[in-house]
Order: C-alpha cells, then structure tokens, then sequence
C-alpha cells in the first residue's frame, strides 16, 4: 500500500509540472489567457508554432512515462501502481498544483504513460495516426484515431482487465474535454 501511495503522489508531482505554461510564459505569454485557454501542446503550437511547442509535446508525454516508471518500480512490476501513477499524473496535469489547479486535458500525459503500459500498442497507434493524419490531411483527426485506437490494439497484447483500465484512463481524458466545452460555453 505504501508504494501505491508514494507511486500516486510522485506521478501527481510530475504531472503538476506546468511545461506549456513555463514554455509559454518564456517567450512573453500564459496559454491560460489566450486562444482555448488549454495549457498544452495545442494551444502553444498555435502561438508559437511547432518547433516552440516541441518542448510542450515532449515534456507533457515524458511527465506520464516518468510516472508510469515510477509505479513499475514502486509496485515491482505489479500494474495496479503503474494505472495509479498514471492516473495521478493526468490529474495532476489537469489540476496542477504548481499553476493555481489550471490545467490542460491531459492527453499527452496519457501518451507517455501509456508507452510504459503498453508501448507495442503505442506504436501501432502512432502508425494509425500517420495513416489517419495523412488520409484526412489532418494532424489532428490522425490524433484523435491514433489515441481512440489504442484500447483495441492493447488487446493484442495484454489482458482485458488492463485494456479496461486504460480505457478509464481515457475516461479522464473525456471528463477533461467536457469540463473545457462547458467553460467555453459559459464564456
């Protein structure tokens, strides 16, 4: 039980680590006050483009493979530990508390902890991404297919229980886009 707790609150710490605002707030701006108001990779692409935002995409996915590290270890190779961390890093990127609890949707955070909790399955989704992306001549439709396909491709490798959690994992991911679409509405 106690690595269970240290896994959740090493992953919610690394999750809290505001990557998109520090980059942002680097070149004069806080993506919380502008565009979407998303601090994450979307948002500082649209500022500031792709090779600014590199660093966001990058720092996001590696807060959620540090955390899925750390609950392997934690757990000694038990995969309740490695869901919890992962968990505790999506809602620590959603809710940061080293940025006021103003988060983003935690969807690369989910990517990086997911190449640690199935990174066969990763891959065949990026390969759906770029099948995607090019077919629809769009990043973000390729985005979106290559992470709904995730939970079928783990099925080829690994049991249906852990296919289950990730998709509550993705679960988090929806209630994020939801709180976001409410927001706006009511802007």
């Amino acid at each position: 039980m106690v690595s269970w707790f240290a896994a959740v609150i090493v992953g919610y710490l690394l999750g809290s680590i505001p990557v998109a605002v520090l980059c942002g707030r680097a070149r004069g701006f806080d993506p919380r006050e502008v565009g979407d108001r998303n601090p994450g990779f979307w948002n500082v692409k649209d500022r500031l483009g792709r090779r600014a935002a590199a660093a966001v995409f990058a720092g996001d996915a590696l807060k959620g493979a540090a955390a899925g590290l750390t609950g392997l270890a934690a757990g000694g190779g038990a995969w309740g530990p490695v869901y919890a961390a992962v968990a505790a890093a999506m809602a620590g990127h959603a809710w940061p508390v080293f940025a006021r609890f103003r988060g983003g949707r935690s969807v690369l955070t989910f990517a990086g902890g997911f190449a640690v909790i199935c990174w066969p399955a990763l891959l065949l989704g990026v390969a759906v991404l770029a099948c995607a992306g090019l077919a629809a001549r769009s990043f973000a439709i390729g985005a979106r297919a290559g992470v709904f396909a995730l939970p079928v491709l783990q099925l080829g490798f690994a049991p249906v229980e852990r296919v289950a959690a990730t998709g509550a994992l993705m679960c988090f991911i929806g209630l994020r886009f939801w709180q976001a679409a409410s927001a706006a509405r009511r802007r």
